[in-house]
Order: structure tokens, then sequence, then C-alpha cells
């Protein structure tokens, strides 16, 4: 009995004693980027040692932002990203008559529907890479223009000016996300404070959907991440499948989404709020740690500086448990009902490097 008595009191202030290290150590600086406003100006990186390397090349600026912009856009902070994806990144300027304005920085190759030519820092980088892979910003990252502050609908890119954002991974966020793919399946979140119930499935997904930037990036892997969509890939390079998952809150709330919410409609998965303490339901949207300063895409494609081991954690890997255990997704492209009925949980590995 009192050998478990120390055990317990030692066990009791290494848990204590990890977390006060983890409340100290809050952010860890990955790497700086620039973004200048010049057609023909490189595109520049620098990591926490100072190196630093070209990621692309300044083709197009914008003229004009976007509004209304996306709805769940209006769920973010004026002056941060506000999606993040392997073929755009939008950033939120203001929110005006309860809807974004935003503009956005795209790769040549492809429009995002979301953002538009005229309204975007169009980069030579291809998509999956670069910005929009091993160097994306999660949602809510500040955007500064160097010497002018935060962007916003008044202090707007101009000629000269030139766009600054930092990575940095935060002590606390979580490691992984489990989904039971069934009605009322648990949602429950791994972070270094151990595991907590943080929504219910109010809908399960069971089939694949053409969601165009999934062309861009691998199987198992994050297409697109923002205020209130998680997008995965679930097909080859080349090929355009996967599924969604949204908040309860998007689908009821935004005309754009209510249709997820009828039945033949397969190919979202959406989920509830939930506090198992008051059994009370909560609001997700826009929230940590799913829809808000979580995710990013990751390296997609033939990003070559991916395979570098130290950067390898930042990917958004997703398995399925097809009732064997947890494993890659199998491959599946193109619209099909039905393709993942036999998903029985999701789980998801955050971006994380481990130092």
């Amino acid at each position: 009995m009192k050998h478990k008595f120390i055990a317990g009191v030692f066990l009791f202030f290494a848990v204590l004693f990890a977390q006060t290290k983890i409340a100290e150590a809050k952010e860890t600086f990955l790497y700086h980027v620039e973004i200048p406003c010049e057609i023909g100006a490189k595109v520049i990186v620098t990591d926490s040692l100072g190196q630093k390397r070209e990621i692309g090349e300044v083709v197009k600026l914008p003229t004009k932002s976007r509004w209304p912009s996306y709805t769940a856009s209006a769920w973010g902070k004026p002056g941060t990203v506000c999606a993040t994806a392997v073929n755009a990144m939008h950033i939120l300027l203001s929110v005006e008559k309860g809807q974004g304005r935003t503009v956005s920085v795209i790769p040549k190759e492809t429009i995002a529907p979301a953002a538009g030519v005229s309204a975007a820092v169009v980069i030579s980088t291809k998509a999956g890479n670069g910005v929009w892979g091993l160097y994306a910003p999660t949602t809510g990252t500040a955007i500064t223009l160097r010497g002018k502050g935060v962007i916003s609908v008044d202090n707007f890119p101009q000629a000269g000016d030139i766009l600054e954002y930092d990575v940095v991974q935060k002590s606390e966020s979580p490691y992984m996300l489990e989904i039971e793919n069934n009605v009322g399946g648990l949602v429950t979140v791994f972070d270094p404070f151990g595991k907590q119930i943080i929504a219910r499935v109010f809908k399960p997904v069971g089939g694949s959907g053409r969601f165009e930037g999934t062309k861009f990036q691998n199987i198992g892997q994050l297409r697109a991440n923002h205020h209130g969509v998680i997008c995965v890939s679930t097909c080859e390079i080349g090929k355009i499948g996967g599924f969604q998952i949204i908040p309860y809150e998007h689908a009821a709330e935004s005309k754009e989404m209510q249709h997820t919410l009828n039945d033949g409609v397969t190919q979202w998965l959406i989920i509830r709020g939930y506090d198992p303490k008051t059994g009370q339901d909560t609001e997700l949207k826009g929230k940590r740690p799913l829809f808000f300063d979580a995710f990013i895409p990751g390296s997609g494609r033939d990003d070559k500086e991916a395979n570098n081991f130290a950067y390898y954690g930042r990917k958004s890997l997703v398995l399925a448990d097809y009732g064997n255990g947890f494993e890659r997704i199998k491959p599946v492209s193109g619209k099909i009902d039905d393709a993942f009925r036999d998903i029985k949980k999701l789980r998801i590995y955050y971006p994380k490097i481990l130092f």
C-alpha cells in the first residue's frame, strides 16, 4: 500500500510538472514566410536556424477583395487565415453585414472557387507544395504587411508590400482525433493532458464526393480545413474524391450546406458539439480543436521537402477502421454514395513535430 501511495504521489507531481512545462513552452517557432507584392519576386521561407530558401515566384497580384465570401469565413478573426487548403489560403479582411470579405493566395495552376483570380496573390508553386503544403499556416494565423501592421480591408496589399506570417507549433496542441462513425458516435480528442469527448456524430459519412481540390492531395490526407470544414482526400493524385466533416451549425444555418442534412446525401460527416459533464450540446464552428488553429493540409504530390524527417509530422494523417483495426483509407474516387458505409471509426492525427 505504501508503495502504491508513493507511486501515486510521484505520478501526480510528474503530471503536474509536465503540465507546468507545457504551460511554459507554449510555442515553438518553425519558420517565417514572406510573400512580396511584386510580380517576379521570390517567396521566401526562413526556418528556425535562419536558413532561407525560395519556394515560388509571384505571378499576379490582387486588384480587389471578395465579398461576400464563403459562409464560414465570417466565423474567423479579421487579419487572420480563415482557410488553409492544398490549393488555396484564404485571409479574412473584415466581416460586413454578417459576411466575410477575403483575399486569397493561390497556385498558378488552379483557381479555387472561393478565391477568384482578381482577389488573390497568385504564386508559381504547384498546389500541395510551399504555402499549401509544408509551410501551410493553420487557421487563425495572423497575416501582416511588413511595416504596416495586420492586413485588413483598410490595409489592403499594395504593390511593394510584403505579406508575412509565422508558423509555430503549440505544445498543448492535440495529437489525435477519433470519430465513431455512427449516429450518436463519440468524437474524442487526445492531447498532452489526456483525452476528452468533445462532440457526437449527428450523421455518419457513407459516401465519397467530387471535391475538386482532392486531385492535388494524397490518399488519407487533408485537402482543406476552415472554420466549418475538414475535407479528407480519399483518391490518388490526379483523381477527385473524398468526404467532409462539418459542424452541425454549418449544416443547419448555412444555405450552401443545408442539403447535407438530406438522407440521400452521404458525403458529409456531421458532428455536434457535446459536453459530457453537463449533457448539453455545444457550438463547434470556428473553435478549437477542430475548426480553428488545428489542422493543415500538409504536403501533397511531389513535394520533395516533405521527405525531410524533421518536418514529416506536418501532415494530418487520416486512418479508418473497417472492423479489423485502423489502417490506411482504401482509395475511392468519384461520387459513390455507399463507398464508406463499412467504416466503423476514423482517426485523424494532428500535424505535430516531435522535438
